[in-house]
């Protein structure tokens, strides 16, 4: 038994020092990182694309010039919708009204409101159409990025 006693007990002293050791590596390395200059460059610079880019997308969209042109757009996409789904053709008038529900300020409310005064047939179309909507958002607001950056 003691001879057991005494192994476990070299087999924690070994432990504890490994633990200590690469605490110790840990530290030396992360001080050294910190206190490389071109470390503290490139997490400015990292911060400040980060930063702009967030800030990009939302000036874009909400820019108070283009909200008048928004609410136009909207107005106009909400009767394009009525007018075909008064005609009968409910993939055109769920085609405009999700054209309209992507320009609107507060969709939440406005799907409240198709859901309310829509058909439930159509307003089940206008809900499996939103998804590939935002794909095509993404897709044009990155095409248009990529415009943006394009130095030519």
């Amino acid at each position: 038994m003691p001879c057991v006693r005494s192994f476990l007990g070299l087999l924690a002293a070994l432990a504890a020092c490994g633990a200590v050791a690469f605490l110790g590596y840990c530290v030396y390395f992360d001080r050294k990182r910190r206190e490389d200059p071109a470390f503290k460059r490139r997490l400015r610079d990292k911060r400040r694309a980060r930063q702009q880019k967030a800030e990009r997308p939302c000036a874009q969209l909400w820019d108070p010039a283009k909200n008048e042109k928004l609410q136009e757009l909207f107005l106009q996409e909400v009767q394009m919708g009525e007018l075909w789904l008064s005609r009968g053709e409910h993939r055109m008038g769920v085609e405009h009204l999700s054209n309209a529900l992507l320009v609107c300020g507060q969709p939440q409310e406005l799907l409240k409101v198709f859901k309310h005064t829509l058909p439930p047939n159509v307003f089940e179309m206008l809900l499996h159409k939103i998804p590939l909507i935002c794909q095509q958002f993404e897709a044009d607001m990155n095409e248009q990025e990529c415009l943006e950056d394009d130095p030519d």
